[in-house]
């Protein structure tokens, strides 16, 4: 079975770091896995953003003939760990057959490659990131986009054979490159959901013929409250958004006896309330039909959503020797997705990308590390980089507060 090779190491020196990583990787090689790596991912903290360019010079001297894709991160992950407010890196390489894939950026276009998925990285100072996100994804014959926006206190980078500013860049596999991926929504909704009624760019004047500004109250057991005594609670709503055609934000029930988010779900912040119109200002575009319902960022329900789509992934990849009736309840695969051949092995898992949301990284799970062990747990110590972002990305959505969970599976050699 192919299996991808990691490393991962902290240390203020980059130069150490990188030697560290590299040793666990050349001992994984040692032990027959992968012999010869075609692509590689990397993720640095921004404490070695400075330092990029000779650590790109320096993997290529390492590992000639394999190409590098990835990002710079206030936090990076890998299996079961995070590193958050130190000097880290993060290494995953896979033997893909190089016809399978293509390293694009902005100065680097895909040319006639037939991209069927891809993995992106984008500035998040770059101009109407929202339109590239959904140009790129009309690239692709499935529409898959899974990644994110590269984050740092300073600079944000993002790397495809070369250290970027601006745009958007990643790599495409096409229609052999299988892949498993799910969503993880980190809040929960307090009220029903509604639709926009009447809005202009990003003030939402009214919620299913009402005024926004008095549901919102409604929603949180605030109503008759005016808006500026109310404001320390409302500064801990956030607003989940649907596709105007799309599907219910809240039609799926978990084990809490509220419902939770979908996966389409695009979680944006409050930015603004307008009293004298009894309106809302969001931080996107609001157009009439919008489903909209208020939320909170919600621990319990972050962690039970993670385990979800962790068993989903393994399920998914579940060998086709299971009974009838546990085959008939297994989820279906993301939509335009390669369908997953039957594998061998304790997981069926090669490697896996895990981009979450800088927010929910760190204490917010309740201890360090804690969201990574929960997917450590949920797959095995399957080899997993990623990185904390700015922001997830997913399908053609640039989301807020979620996780993106991508998984490869192994393939007979």
């Amino acid at each position: 079975m192919n299996r991808f090779l990691h490393g991962h190491a902290t240390h203020p020196d980059w130069r150490i770091a990188l030697a560290l990583a590299g040793a666990q990787i050349d001992a994984q090689r040692a032990a027959g896995a992968a012999a010869a790596p075609t692509l590689g991912w990397v993720y640095l903290t921004d404490h070695f953003a400075a330092h990029a360019e000779p650590l790109l010079a320096e993997l290529r001297v390492r590992w000639p003939g394999v190409q590098w894709v990835g990002a710079t991160g206030v936090g990076i992950a890998a299996s079961g760990v995070e590193y958050f407010d130190e000097p880290a890196l993060a290494l995953l390489l896979a033997e893909l057959p190089r016809e399978r894939f293509r390293v694009f950026s902005g100065a680097r276009p895909l040319g006639d490659f037939a991209a069927h998925s891809a993995n992106v990285h984008a500035d998040p100072a770059a101009s109407d990131l929202a339109g590239l996100i959904k140009d790129m994804s009309a690239r692709t014959t499935t529409g898959y986009l899974f990644g994110g926006l590269a984050s740092a206190r300073s600079q944000a980078l993002h790397i495809a054979d070369a250290v970027l500013t601006g745009g958007l860049s990643g790599v495409a596999f096409d229609a052999g490159v299988a892949l498993v991926s799910r969503v993880t929504q980190g809040c929960q909704p307090v009220g029903p959901q509604r639709r926009v009624s009447s809005a202009e760019r990003n003030l939402v004047a009214e919620l299913d013929g009402e005024p926004a500004l008095d549901c919102l109250l409604r929603d949180l057991n605030l109503a008759g409250i005016e808006p500026r005594a109310a404001l320390p609670r409302l500064r801990q709503v956030l607003v989940g958004l649907g596709d105007p055609a799309g599907q219910e934000l809240d039609g799926r029930e978990d084990s809490a006896t509220r419902s939770r988010f979908g996966d389409d779900t695009r979680v944006r912040h409050l930015i603004g309330l307008d009293p004298g119109r009894r309106g809302i200002a969001i931080s996107d575009l609001a157009e009439v039909g919008t489903p909209l319902a208020f939320c909170t960022r919600n621990v319990d329900a972050a962690r039970r959503d993670l385990t979800r789509i962790c068993a989903e992934v393994r399920d998914e990849l579940e060998p086709e020797t299971w009974p009838l009736e546990a085959a008939l309840a297994r989820p279906a695969p993301a939509a335009g997705l390669p369908p997953v051949a039957p594998v061998g092995g304790s997981n069926g898992i090669a490697g896996a990308i895990y981009v979450s949301c800088a927010g929910r990284g760190g204490p917010h799970f309740g201890a360090p590390s804690a969201e990574l062990a929960i997917v450590r747990h949920a797959l095995g110590d399957v080899p997993l980089v990623g990185f904390f972002a700015a922001g997830e990305i997913a399908r053609r959505h640039l989301y807020g507060y979620t996780g993106v969970l991508t998984v490869f599976p192994q393939t007979p050699r």
